[in-house]
């Protein structure tokens, strides 16, 4: 049986137990278990997202749902919070396990607008998690070389620009 992870689950929660309607995307869950930093929201698990690790225990899942929630942990700019966010996330996921997300587009006013929005994370963020990035832009262009911590991989397998939002799809490889 899948099991799939939802992150910052809100209000909704127990909507979306049985399934997700957002943006015109529909995903019916098999076996969710939601997490949530607010008790009332009565998650399954209540869980502030900026502490690590994650109450999980190895992959765990084959899914992990992150919809409007990434934005609201780290800080701009903090790389470390960063790749160890995206490392537990990883570590959470069985192989070839699927990461999906959305968050504000940079552009947007409600990226900066919402005073609990503390990053950014835009299309090309996400290239610093897959390898073969590195092995075509360290040395040749300015990206940044973070490959000191961070070994693991995703591919992404989608990203979508949609009104105010990036969605995106990453899997454990």
């Amino acid at each position: 049986m899948r099991r799939e992870l939802i992150l910052g689950s809100g209000a909704r929660g127990a909507e979306r137990e049985k399934a997700i309607h957002f943006e015109g995307i529909s995903k019916t869950y098999e076996n969710p278990t939601t997490l949530d930093v607010v008790a009332e929201h009565k998650p399954d698990v209540v869980w502030d997202l900026n502490d690590l690790p994650v109450p999980f225990g190895d992959e765990e899942f084959d899914e992990i749902h992150a919809y409007e929630v990434l934005e609201h942990t780290g800080t701009q700019g903090d790389w470390k919070f960063f790749f160890a966010q995206f490392s537990e996330f990883w570590r959470i996921l069985k192989p070839k396990g699927y990461f999906s997300a959305s968050v504000p587009m940079w552009d947007q006013e409600w990226a900066w607008g919402d005073p609990g929005h503390t990053r950014i994370i835009a299309a090309k963020t996400l290239m610093f998690l897959e390898q073969k990035f590195y092995d075509t832009q360290v040395g040749l262009t300015a990206a940044s070389d973070y490959r000191s911590v961070w070994d693991k991989n995703f591919e992404t397998m989608a990203v979508m620009e949609k009104g105010p939002q990036l969605f995106f799809v990453l899997q454990k490889t």
